[in-house]
């Protein structure tokens, strides 16, 4: 079972993971029609429908174009052909997984690494047989943790929960090295969380910003920690303007962060702010139109940021915005055809992006996917 969710919406949020029962259509390849979208029509169009219902699910963009989705429904996996808009089951996982980590190797692997359960094991995903074998077992059973590639082709993994031990928010860390198919541990953050964010910056360091743990009460962050993976630490840099949890972050082309939305001790946000690596500051910057939390962020190849669906309270989201970076302005666009939260965004190299399932508003588990055309 989860651990709590952010503090306004636990009670709707909370469900199980027993007894998901799951169909799978075995290879079955459904071919529909692939729209031709006009650039800039700011629209959404359905596509080819997931072979399995899934939320706390991944979608890693391969190499070779394909998506690869996985997790959030048992052990099955599928993949998405962009010029076919279909998906195809791949090979299985050895075990299945809720709310893992995947992270996309130099080598063209994908890295899956825990889960809940809590699970500790870690399995590779190679396109080129379609197959998955077990790798090194993290040092920590863990799931609702964060996972970057780094620089050095390493992978740091931190945070997440365990209810297995005392306190199950972890601050622990570790590292996977693709060379020889291990973990090893490095430093500890500062500050146990969930539902944080995790980017790597262009000078090779590490955010984490916000997210939330419990003590006695839910403790909503605004604090923002820095990774070093030369010195294998983490230092804290400036905190953010406002505490939030289940919020989105993204990238810019000129190398600072946007942080977006999420939820507070006291409401669901509309406001965004700026991490200037450089100077270590934040600023804030234009608001969304809509509050909302467990939303996506997704840099378009324009450089603009796509944030698409989430919630507020009980309130599904089907709306989406655009951030101008060089006006920090919003504008809304098209609306998704369904509303979702925990849905995956992938930036295509066509330039679309592609949603695919989650939790439609009375909690079903989705199959549907749509593309967005900027």
């Amino acid at each position: 079972m989860n651990p709590l969710k952010p503090l306004l919406s636990t009670c709707v949020r909370s469900r199980l993971f027993t007894g998901l029962i799951v169909l799978v259509l075995g290879a079955l390849t459904v071919l529909p029609a692939v729209p031709t979208l006009a650039a800039g029509s700011g629209t959404w169009t359905l596509t080819g429908s997931l072979h399995v219902a899934r939320a706390d699910s991944t979608a890693t963009l391969l190499t070779g174009g394909q998506v690869l989705v996985v997790g959030g429904g048992g052990t099955s996996a599928e993949l998405y052909n962009p010029a076919t808009g279909a998906w195809t089951t791949t090979g299985s996982l050895h075990t299945a997984r809720y709310d893992p980590s995947a992270t996309l190797l130099p080598n063209g692997q994908v890295l899956v690494a825990g889960g809940s359960g809590p699970l500790a094991s870690a399995e590779l995903y190679n396109p080129a047989t379609g197959a998955w074998t077990t790798t090194g077992s993290m040092h920590t059973a863990r799931y609702q943790h964060t996972a970057t590639l780094l620089q050095n082709g390493r992978v740091l993994v931190a945070g997440g929960y365990n209810e297995n031990i005392s306190p199950p928010f972890l601050t622990s860390a570790e590292l996977y090295n693709p060379s020889t198919g291990t973990w090893t541990t490095t430093g500890s953050l500062h500050t146990a969380r969930i539902y944080d964010t995790m980017t790597l910056l262009t000078g090779g360091q590490v955010l984490v910003t916000g997210g939330y743990n419990t003590t006695s009460t839910i403790n909503i962050l605004a604090s923002a920690e820095l990774y070093n993976p030369v010195k294998g630490t983490w230092t804290l840099t400036k905190s953010m303007l406002t505490a939030r949890t289940g919020h989105a972050a993204a990238l810019l082309a000129s190398g600072q962060v946007l942080v977006v939305a999420g939820e507070s001790s006291s409401s669901f946000l509309t406001s965004a702010e700026l991490y200037n690596p450089a100077t270590a500051t934040w600023t804030s910057t234009g608001s969304l139109h809509a509050a909302r939390d467990q939303h996506t962020a997704t840099l378009l190849s324009n450089g603009q940021v796509l944030v698409a669906g989430g919630q507020n309270g009980t309130i599904f989201i089907a709306s989406a915005e655009r951030y101008n970076p060089s006006t920090g302005a919003w504008t809304t666009t098209g609306s998704l055809h369904t509303p979702r939260i925990e849905h995956t965004a992938t930036l295509l190299p066509n330039g679309q992006v592609l949603v695919a399932g989650g939790l439609d508003s009375n909690y079903n588990y989705l199959t549907s996917a749509e593309l967005y055309a900027p």
